[in-house]
């Protein structure tokens, strides 16, 4: 790989500069799982429910979901170097308030500042690393990117784990603050402007639309969890977040300088990448939310040994991701993306049928299995997506990919608790019973448990089984989409 390069009148080191990103996006993605296995033990320290501890994951994900389409116009107005400097201030500063955090409150605040840092950083890395690698590169500076996408997720169990039971909830963050003020510091020589700017004016009312439609939607299914489907604040806010989205989709497609540039959907691929991607992120962040819950309250194991039973498949995600990243430049992305949803959908429906006593090693290996798939899918979707849109709308084609994304991993962890909520206390024994015989309430509770354990794992397999399907219907080269792309950059122009 060329290290001194030339983009947009800056020369620098190439090294440099990806290795920057790849730590900055390491930590970021890391937080979006690092709550998984710390949840039984915060709830027990702030004495919230399950449906409120979520909010830790889904607010996370809904603040990154509601930044992501800001950036798009930030990218375009800004300094790349600037903004995403300012972007790790702020990841910087929600981490440190975590840190500190002496109440539920203010450990949701950090995570919600931590989020907004999130949320300009991913799809800004992105967009950084399309600009400085050659088409004929990018499956391998995808595959570089996978390495942290797929293995930052999967190791924060496993992270959060060691933490809580050897120290402390406040070490998951503690640990982060050092990693994020160097990467601060050193992006300060590292990263360079390599996005040209251009003067565009800020949407106030897309950025209100955008705030309110995908805010509205997200709490409608997560307060499903405590209120039920069919609550009254429920299903308006779910009604409410549709409509407003559908307002803000239709302004966008009718303004001049849209906040969010949806042309880029116009092309095939982009679409169809962007939605396995969707895929494949639910499959994962909602999945790695409510397994390590199974893996303590049903299997009785602690933080450390639930979250050490999921190292493997971060191993693999670490060991694959490279690989798929060279074989989608070889074999196309298409083949892998078919090949990848499949392992992850076998891997998937055994836990569906996971029991009181169900070998813990089973759960390792088929837990590995999934993420193998998952290595063979995410980043190929990343790269089917990104092949097909023209490099003039790089930025906002990144900020589309990750909001779909981002609003897919909230929605399918909020919509997996609450499932999981509302089908476990359908099923609870009678509270009667509890006097009567404790025993067989006890029984009837863990089955009640396990029924809602059942269903999440099966709507995660659906999930990964429509990815199979809209991979089929992909193109297998990014040269067919011409057409798409001439019209896209006419447009444009």
């Amino acid at each position: 790989m060329k290290n001194r390069i030339e983009v947009n009148g800056q020369t620098f080191s190439r090294t440099l500069f990806v290795l920057t990103l790849l730590i900055g996006t390491f930590c970021d993605m890391l937080n979006q799982t690092v709550m998984a296995v710390a949840q039984p033990k915060l709830m027990s320290t702030f004495s919230v429910s399950t449906a409120t501890i979520q909010w830790l994951t889904t607010g996370f994900l809904l603040v990154m979901g509601i930044m992501v389409p800001i950036t798009g116009w930030l990218t375009d107005r800004f300094n790349v170097k600037w903004l995403y400097i300012f972007s790790q201030l702020l990841f910087l500063t929600g981490t440190f308030l975590s840190f500190v955090a002496p109440s539920f409150g203010a450990l949701l605040a950090g995570r919600l500042i931590q989020a907004a840092g999130s949320g300009i950083a991913s799809p800004l890395t992105m967009t950084m690393l399309f600009a400085i690698f050659p088409p004929e590169k990018q499956g391998a500076a995808m595959g570089l990117m996978g390495i942290v996408f797929g293995l930052a997720p999967a190791i924060g169990p496993t992270f959060s784990g060691w933490m809580v039971d050897s120290f402390s909830w406040r070490y998951i963050f503690g640990l982060i603050l050092p990693i994020t003020m160097i990467v601060l510091v050193i992006s300060l020589w590292t990263i360079k402007n390599v996005i040209p700017q251009r003067k565009t004016p800020l949407d106030i009312l897309s950025v209100f639309e955008s705030t309110v439609g995908f805010g509205s939607l997200l709490y409608g299914f997560s307060a499903a969890g405590n209120d039920g489907w069919l609550s009254g604040n429920v299903v308006i806010a779910i009604l409410v977040g549709v409509a407003v989205i559908g307002f803000f989709g239709y302004r966008q497609l009718h303004i001049t300088d849209p906040l969010l540039n949806l042309t880029p959907f116009k092309a095939r691929n982009f679409t169809l990448g962007t939605l396995v991607g969707c895929g494949v992120m639910a499959a994962m962040i909602g999945f790695e939310i409510v397994l390590p819950m199974y893996l303590q309250i049903i299997r009785g194991l602690s933080a450390i040994d639930s979250g050490l039973s999921l190292l493997a498949g971060a191993l693999v995600t670490a060991l694959m991701s490279p690989i798929a990243g060279m074989a989608v430049d070889k074999y196309g992305a298409k083949r892998l993306l078919v090949i990848g949803m499949s392992i992850l959908t076998i891997g998937t429906v055994p836990f569906a049928f996971v029991t009181t006593h169900t070998s813990i090693v089973a759960i390792i290996v088929l837990y590995a299995v999934r993420t193998f798939g998952i290595s063979l899918s995410l980043m190929p979707a990343s790269t089917l997506a990104f092949a097909a849109a023209p490099m003039n709308l790089m930025g906002h084609a990144s900020a589309n990919n990750n909001v779909a994304r981002q609003i897919a991993s909230a929605v399918a962890t909020a919509v997996l608790v609450s499932v999981f909520a509302n089908v476990t206390k359908a099923n609870m024994p009678a509270k009667h019973l509890l006097n009567v015989d404790p025993l067989a309430y006890k029984h009837g509770a863990f089955d009640a448990l396990l029924s809602g354990y059942h269903v999440a794992f099966w709507l995660t397999a659906l999930m990964s089984l429509i990815g199979i399907g809209l991979a089929l219907l992909a193109q297998e080269r990014s040269a067919t989409e011409s057409v798409s792309d001439n019209t896209i950059a006419t447009e444009q122009a």
